[in-house]
């Protein structure tokens, strides 16, 4: 299902320091020093109580609990008797030693739905530049935690291309999957301090991903396996190929010939591009929910990081990286 950015007393849930970030939403800040902050300004300085449940008839449900937002009184998800909430000061507060050491630099923060998931994005310093050129992907890691039991607080790798503000989904190699998860129980304030580690795994993930991009844009592939490679990125169902589908391969092959920054020397004509062709369909073009552009805006952001279009993307590297050999 689809989640719109939360609204609390008419105030959009969402924040960013400096540019215009690629999905055109929130409150822009001149400067941002600490989580703090960037909470107060994107409308996060609320708690995720939890209360006891009961039916209308007043019996107690045992081994259950409501999570209930602080603020408004909005009920987040019912959860487990043994589910622990990470406060949000506790989930994105961890990150200000390093912040603080340069190390990280906020950059968005917000939250979906009524609250129950929210996210951080800090970019750390030093970029990737493809084949020396000036196609550059800047390194970011994501923050996200819910509040409805629903997903643990988990620090995301996410490179940004900035050509096209284009977000790619990139399998870590080093079997722990997109970086460090923290479940909702036991001691939380021991597993929050171990998640800094993610500052060394995102080094050496982000020294692997660079590799493999620039092997993704020294290799060329044919006309056949361009449309073999769209062909698997969007199958068709089992009841043969749709209208619809073969479109979206048509806006692909569209994609790879023009698509933003797919024109530059180093990069055009090769698998890096085509991987971007998807990446831009995705986050700039794939239909999406709502009524409003706010809406189907902030629908399609929840897709490519958490949802069905980060899916689609984790696939489209995959497969990137076997046709590239």
């Amino acid at each position: 299902m689809a989640h719109e950015l939360a609204t609390t007393n008419g105030r959009t849930s969402m924040m960013y320091a400096g540019e215009v970030p690629w999905h055109g939403l929130g409150t822009r800040l001149e400067e941002l020093a600490t989580a703090r902050e960037a909470m107060d300004a994107a409308g996060l300085d609320y708690l995720a109580e939890l209360r006891k449940i009961q039916t209308d008839e007043g019996t107690p449900i045992p081994k259950r609990k409501a999570v209930v937002r602080s603020d408004s009184g909005d009920v987040l998800g019912v959860v487990g008797s043994s589910y622990v909430p990470v406060q949000n000061h506790q989930a994105f507060g961890f990150l200000d030693a390093v912040v603080q050491a340069g190390s990280l630099r906020y950059h968005t923060a917000g939250a979906l739905g009524k609250g129950e998931r929210v996210w951080m994005l800090a970019k750390l310093p030093d970029d990737i530049r493809v084949k020396n050129s000036d196609d550059v992907t800047e390194k970011y890691l994501l923050l996200s935690n819910s509040h409805d039991g629903s997903s643990s607080l988990r620090v995301h790798f996410t490179p940004i291309r900035v050509v096209c503000a284009n977000t790619l989904a990139i399998a870590a190699s080093n079997g722990r999957g997109q970086g460090v998860s923290i479940i909702h129980k036991g001691d939380l304030a021991a597993k929050v301090r171990q998640a800094q580690e993610v500052l060394g795994l995102a080094n050496r993930f982000y020294d692997d991903a660079e590799a493999q991009i620039n092997r993704l844009a020294s290799h060329y592939p044919s006309l056949r396996q361009l449309e073999e490679y769209f062909h698997q990125v969007y199958p068709d169902s089992p009841h043969g190929e749709s209208t619809r589908t073969k479109n979206v391969r048509q806006e692909l092959l569209r994609l790879f010939e023009q698509g933003i920054g797919h024109d530059l020397p180093a990069i055009r004509h090769t698998t890096w591009t085509a991987l971007n062709a998807v990446t831009e369909y995705v986050d700039h073009y794939r239909s999406t929910r709502g009524k409003t552009s706010t809406e189907r805006a902030s629908n399609r952001l929840e897709s490519a990081w958490f949802g069905s279009g980060a899916r689609l993307k984790e696939r489209a590297w995959s497969l990137a990286l076997q046709m590239a050999g």
